[in-house]
C-alpha cells in the first residue's frame, strides 16, 4: 500500500499568527482558529467530557503529557508527535523520565507546509513508512496546539495499514484541561477501536489467558500493588480484577471490555466510560479505600456483578476487620490540607481521615463527575472543604487558612508551604506512589505522613537561623550585602498603575 496523493483541504492560516511555530498567540485566538479549521466537534466534545472551572483551568504542564506517557507505556505501541518543535522537545522528557526506552516519532513543519497542507501529507508518509506489523499493533498520531488550530485532519488517515491500527487524537493545551484527562482521551479513542473490532469478531485473548472468573475491569493507573490488593478483595465475591486501563498493550483492551463491571477508581475517565457503557458495562464509582469506602466498595460491586448478598457479606466480614486493625495501628494525628491532580487525591484525603488525621481542604484539578459523588459527599460530611479545578490560588489560600501541621500538594503548594516552616510533601512522587487499596492501603500513608509531622521542630530551627536569607531583597546571588530599596519599589508600582490606568481610558475611546 502506497499513501494516497490526495491532499486534505487547506488548514487554517490564522494558526500561525504570532510567531507561526508555537502557541503564544492565545489561548482564545487558537481556539477560534481550530473552530475556523474544522475542529468544532472535536472541541464541543471535549467540553462536555471535561469541563472547565470558574477560573478556565488548573495551572499544570502540557497535557498531552497525560497521553503521551500512556503510549509510551504500552507494548507495540509507536507514538508521534505533530507539533511545535519546543513543545516535543519538552514532551520527550516523558520518555525519559519514566523509562520508556523508545523513540518518539515527530513530524516537523513551517509556515509553508502547514498552510498548504503538506504537513499533513508528511504525517502520512511517516505513518506508511512505520506501519510494520512485525514492530507494532497501533500507531499513535497526536496533534500538539498549532496543528489542532490550523485543522491538521488526522481523522483522514487510514484507519490501519498494513494491519497496524492508526490512532489520531487531539491534544491541545486549550482543550484538554489537565494532563490527567488527556490520559483518557487516548484511553477512550483505543477502547473505541477495539470495542469496534469486538463487535465485528473475534479478537486476541489475553496474553495469560481469559480469566476462569467474571472481572472488573479497573479505571485509572494505581500503585502496581493496588491491583492485587483488589484482586485479593474481589476473590471472595467469585470475581477477579480485570485488567488496568490505560492498558499496558492493545490485546488487554478486549479483556478490559469483556468484564462484568468497571470500577471507576479515578473518576475522570469520561471518554473511556462511555465505551463501556457503549459495551453494556456498569459502572461502580469511588475505591475501596479505608474501611467505610471497601465497605460501600464491594456492596457496589456485588450488587454491579449480581452476587447474592449473603456472599457480600461474607467478603466484608473477611476483609474489613483488617482494615480497621490496620487503621488502628498506624494512626495519623494532625492538620492537613491537601491538594494534587492526578485524580485520587478524595480518596487518599478518605484514607488519611479513617486514620485519624484532620483533613480541611482537598483540592483537585480534576473535574467533578458522578463517580467521584460517593468520595465528595462522605467528606463534605466531615467538615472538608472540597474543590474540584482547584487553582493553585486557591491551594495556597487554604493552606493560609487553615494553617495545617502538613501540607501535601503540587510542587509550588510544597514550596511555598516550606517557606512559612509547614512540613509538606509533594502529593505525587511520595503519596500517590503508595497502596492505597484495601488491608495493603490502611496504613501505606502512616509512615511517611508522621516523618513529615514530625519535622516541624526542623524547620523552625533552619528558619531561625537563615532568617529572611534568600527571600524578598535577599534573593539571588550577591558579592556584597544586599541593600533593601522600598524606594524602586514604590517607583515601579506607580508606574505600573499608571499605565494600567491608560489602558482602561483607551479601551473606553
Amino acid at each position: 500500500m502506497t499513501p494516497s496523493a490526495v491532499s486534505p483541504p487547506v488548514t487554517n492560516p490564522q494558526a500561525l499568527q504570532g510567531d507561526g511555530l508555537g502557541c503564544h498567540s492565545g489561548k482564545e485566538e487558537m481556539l477560534a482558529a481550530a473552530r475556523a479549521a474544522g475542529k468544532s466537534e472535536t472541541l464541543e466534545q471535549y467540553a462536555k467530557d471535561y469541563p472547565k472551572g470558574p477560573h478556565d483551568q488548573p495551572q499544570s504542564m502540557c497535557p498531552a503529557f497525560g497521553s503521551l506517557r500512556v503510549g509510551l507505556r504500552m507494548r507495540r505501541t509507536a507514538t508521534i508527535l505533530s507539533g511545535s518543535a519546543c513543545c516535543v522537545y519538552g514532551l520527550t522528557f516523558t520518555s525519559h523520565f519514566y523509562g520508556a526506552r523508545r523513540s518518539v516519532g515527530y513530524v516537523p513543519f513551517n509556515s509553508e507546509t502547514l498552510v498548504t497542507g503538506k504537513l499533513f501529507e508528511d504525517i502520512r508518509e511517516a505513518v506508511y513508512k512505520l506501519a510494520d506489523p512485525a514492530h507494532y499493533d497501533a500507531i499513535v498520531i497526536t496533534n500538539l496546539c498549532v496543528p489542532t488550530a490550523s485543522g491538521v485532519p488526522l481523522q483522514l488517515l487510514p484507519k490501519e495499514i498494513n494491519g497496524v491500527r492508526i490512532i489520531g487524537i487531539d491534544v491541545p493545551g486549550f482543550g484538554v484541561p489537565t494532563h490527567a484527562e488527556a490520559k483518557d482521551v487516548l484511553a477512550g479513542a483505543m477502547l473505541k477501536y477495539a470495542r469496534t473490532e469486538a463487535e465485528q469478531g473475534p479478537v486476541q485473548a489475553p496474553r495469560g489467558g481469559k480469566s476462569a472468573k467474571p472481572t472488573v475491569t479497573l479505571l485509572g493507573e494505581m500503585f502496581p500493588a493496588d491491583p492485587v490488593g483488589i484482586g485479593m478483595m474481589l476473590d471472595p465475591l467469585g470475581l477477579a480484577a480485570g485488567p488496568v486501563v490505560p492498558t499496558r498493550e492493545w490485546r488487554e483492551l478486549y479483556a478490559a471490555l469483556d468484564c462484568v463491571a468497571v470500577a471507576a477508581i479515578h473518576p475522570f475517565y469520561t471518554a473511556s466510560i462511555r465505551e463501556f457503557e457503549a459495551a453494556g458495562r456498569s459502572i461502580v464509582a469511588s475505591a475501596p479505600v479505608g474501611y467505610d469506602g471497601t465497605e460501600a466498595w464491594l456492596q457496589a460491586i456485588g450488587g454491579a456483578a449480581n452476587v447474592a448478598q449473603d456472599r457480600i457479606d461474607a467478603a466484608k466480614n473477611r476483609i474489613l476487620p483488617a482494615i480497621k486493625g490496620a487503621l488502628s495501628k498506624m494512626p495519623i494525628k494532625g492538620r492537613i490540607t491537601l491538594s494534587g491532580y492526578e485524580g485520587s487525591e478524595l480518596l487518599v484525603a478518605r484514607l488519611l481521615i479513617e486514620s485519624g488525621a484532620d483533613v480541611r481542604y482537598v483540592g483537585t484539578a480534576c473535574p467533578r463527575t458522578p463517580w467521584s459523588e460517593p468520595d465528595r459527599v462522605w467528606l463534605e460530611s466531615k467538615g472538608v472543604a472540597v474543590q474540584y479545578r482547584a487553582s493553585l490560588e486557591q491551594d495556597l489560600q487554604a493552606m493560609q487558612e487553615f494553617q495545617p501541621d502538613l501540607a501535601i500538594g503540587t510542587t509550588p503548594v510544597v514550596q511555598k508551604a516550606k517557606e512559612l516552616t509547614i512540613p509538606a510533601l509533594y502529593f505525587t512522587n511520595l503519596i500517590s506512589a503508595r497502596p492505597l487499596m484495601g488491608p495493603a492501603g490502611a496504613g501505606s500513608l502512616a509512615q511517611v505522613v508522621n516523618a513529615a509531622l514530625a519535622n516541624k521542630a526542623r524547620f523552625n530551627e533552619m528558619k531561625d537561623f537563615f532568617g529572611d536569607v534568600g527571600s524578598g531583597h535577599n534573593a539571588g546571588v550577591w558579592e556584597g550585602m544586599p541593600v533593601d530599596r522600598p524606594e524602586f519599589r514604590d517607583h515601579y508600582k506607580k508606574h505600573v498603575i499608571k499605565l494600567e490606568k491608560k489602558k482602561k481610558a483607551e479601551e473606553m475611546i
